[in-house]
């Protein structure tokens, strides 16, 4: 049961490593409120309509489930 705990941990703390990898590397949204005001966000540039292709784009899909893992990891070794 103790060797379970240990792998468990590991585990949780490499999640928690790359969880702050991920979010750091995710880029600021810098638009605001003057982006909203001149229209600028509504541009459909091929940027915008190719992001989810690029690392920029995966980056928050990575973040979401490597929060539902933090959770998971976090209530399994409260269990314990």
């Amino acid at each position: 049961m103790v060797v379970v705990k240990v792998i468990l941990t590991i585990l949780f703390l490499l999640v928690c490593v790359a969880m702050v990898v991920v979010v750091m590397l995710q880029e600021g949204k810098s638009g605001g409120l003057g982006s909203a005001l001149t229209g600028a966000a509504a541009e459909g540039t091929f940027w915008s309509k190719n992001k989810d292709r690029s690392l920029e784009g995966k980056l928050p899909k990575i973040t979401k489930w490597l929060a539902v893992a933090f959770f998971v990891f976090a209530i399994v070794l409260n269990l314990f």
